[in-house]
């Protein structure tokens, strides 16, 4: 299945300003990029690293003034639903991989230490395996009110859990912070996600956020926020939270004055990016 997706940004920062952008499709996932593109007014130089998760970001320093920012991709993507298996079993903590461990741990934005008595109390007594992970997942999607502006970049799992609001990166959160409570690896993902067999009204597009789990020694994707197996799902970065994938990070005083996602299926050919 391939689609069209990208990003338009335009900010303004009051002096020259260090930022790093991740907005560009992982190379190591079930899809491929077949093209893209990158433009920016005025151009600035820039320079691309892999950071501690292995995510691709680009570096790059904000001109003072107004400064815009499009990408785009034609992505290869797997077609099919998330992949499902309610026989796929966890695992004892002695038997994780090393690079699991990390993914058990609290973080900026996922208190699994202080959601642990509410965890327990609601999931603990369930069997371990895909079935408690997504019985995680039924209670956020129910638990959760999905609303712009009803929370802050501030704003932590408790926080979701006490309030009962949030945006999809919320539901992800809590989500992962219950899972990680019960010593289930749990790690927080960001991408494109097209509204393919998705009955209208659509909402408008912006970036996702989901979550992975690892189960049966792989990592398996959940979505408290939708809660329903979605197809050609396009990954940027993964990590502990949203504190270590945010899209922009600037390192200065920098307005977002606009920002414009898209994420669809497109009949489009290579040769329309060159």
């Amino acid at each position: 299945m391939r689609v069209k997706v990208g990003a338009d940004f335009t900010v303004t920062s009051p002096r020259e300003t260090p930022a790093v952008f991740m907005i560009r499709p992982e190379t190591r996932g079930a899809h491929m990029t077949l093209a893209e593109r990158w433009d920016s007014d005025p151009g600035v130089p820039y320079h691309e690293y892999p950071d501690i998760y292995g995510n691709v970001c680009r570096r790059m320093t904000l001109p003072a003034g107004s400064f815009s920012l499009r990408y785009v991709a034609l992505v290869e993507a797997d077609g099919d639903l998330d992949p499902y298996d309610p026989s796929a079993i966890e695992h004892p903590i002695a038997e994780l991989p090393d690079e699991a461990l990390v993914y058990t741990l609290p973080s900026r934005y996922c208190l699994s230490d202080m959601l642990f008595p509410q965890a327990m109390e609601r999931f603990g007594g369930l069997a371990p395996g895909w079935n408690r992970v997504q019985a995680i997942c039924d209670f956020v999607h129910d638990h959760v009110t999905f609303g712009y502006g009803t929370s802050t970049p501030s704003t932590t799992a408790l926080d979701v859990y006490e309030s009962g609001n949030g945006v999809c990166r919320d539901y992800a959160h809590l989500a992962i912070s219950f899972c990680r409570a019960l010593n289930i690896p749990a790690r927080y993902s960001f991408g494109y996600m097209p509204d393919i067999d998705v009955p209208p009204p659509y909402a408008p597009m912006d970036f996702c956020a989901w979550f992975e789990v690892y189960l049966s020694g792989r990592w398996w994707i959940f979505d408290a926020r939708n809660n329903v197996r979605r197809r050609a799902r396009v990954t940027i970065a993964r990590g502990r939270d949203a504190l270590d994938v945010a899209m922009l990070t600037t390192y200065g005083a920098t307005t977002l004055d606009e920002m414009v996602v898209y994420a669809d299926q497109t009949d489009e050919r290579v040769r329309a990016f060159a």
